[in-house]
């Protein structure tokens, strides 16, 4: 059987994995993104693409209206004034969509650390969006409960190579759950597919095993013929200066750092790991195979 898809952040890490697995099993996707110039290499594979924000109701009304299924997320705004009334803005059109358009299936992209609403940053949206879409009559809801993403690495490779270390706002010794989008993906896209969930339900997606900034950073090091690379914290007030001169509103980057110096509290270890929350790609895989390709263009 060929379902009928809207995939919503076709240009991000996981929504254009997604959305390549969708197509590759010639199932009839949408894609709707605010830029689509990333999107035209599915036109071909099939897609219908649509060019549109996750803020226009009626556009997704219309797109939800011919779906079975559809992969929904909360999306950054790094100028948002108010990071939490955005995010309670997002989702209430969300809800709005999918309740006038009678589609029954959401997989929504969640996090770690979703089960909690306060202390733990921008993933406080994430809880209470979960919570908002539990309400929903007659509307199977899947969470995807993601770990950190180990792309968050290349975000750094930039200050690898110039620093010759590699550093967040991160504690380095908190070992944390993390794994490939890839992985993430994966499991989305077969639940989309397949519309093999009733009710409201989450779903860990923890990567092979926990590891921490330190030990993640040692792998990278080997790979990239440093074996001495090291990691370090930087202070609080370093990075928010960086995030607020690259133009980041101040009350998302005090989200965004939240969510890092939170890491150390536990709260991305609550999900509890077993056969169905562990995925395959370990970090040196990820490493040897993603990192290090984009570290030597």
């Amino acid at each position: 059987m060929k379902t009928k898809i809207v995939v919503l952040g076709a240009t991000g890490t996981v929504g254009s994995k997604i959305s390549e697995i969708l197509l590759s099993q010639q199932h009839h996707v949408t894609l709707i993104a605010r830029h689509t110039d990333k999107l035209e290499k599915f036109r071909s594979l099939g897609a219908e693409i649509i060019a549109g924000d996750i803020t226009n109701v009626q556009l997704l009304t219309d797109a939800f209206k011919k779906a079975d299924s559809a992969f929904v997320l909360l999306p950054d705004n790094v100028k948002a004034e108010n990071t939490r009334a955005y995010q309670r803005q997002v989702t209430g059109i969300l809800i709005e969509a999918i309740e006038k358009s009678g589609i029954r299936y959401i997989v929504n992209m969640s996090s770690l650390g979703s089960h909690m609403h306060e202390g733990n940053g921008i993933m406080a949206g994430t809880g209470e969006q979960e919570v908002r879409l539990n309400q929903l009559n007659d509307v199977s809801v899947l969470h995807i409960r993601s770990a950190y993403f180990m792309e968050n690495f290349l975000r750094t490779i930039g200050v690898v190579k110039k620093m010759g270390f590699n550093a967040t706002v991160a504690d380095g010794d908190h070992a944390i759950p993390m794994v490939a989008t890839a992985d993430v993906a994966q499991i989305a896209a077969a639940h989309l597919a397949n519309l093999d969930f009733n009710g409201k339900s989450v779903r860990a997606v923890m990567g092979p095993r926990d590891y921490t900034y330190r030990e993640f950073t040692g792998m990278i090091g080997s790979a990239i013929g440093i074996p001495e690379l090291t990691y370090v914290q930087l202070p609080v007030e370093q990075v928010k200066q960086a995030f607020l001169g690259n133009g980041f509103s101040e009350d998302f980057t005090n989200n965004l750092i939240e969510m890092g110096t939170a890491i150390k509290t536990g709260f991305m270890n609550y999900q509890k790991r077993d056969g169905s929350t562990t995925t395959p790609t370990t970090a040196e895989a990820f490493v040897n195979d993603i990192y290090l390709p984009l570290y030597n263009q």
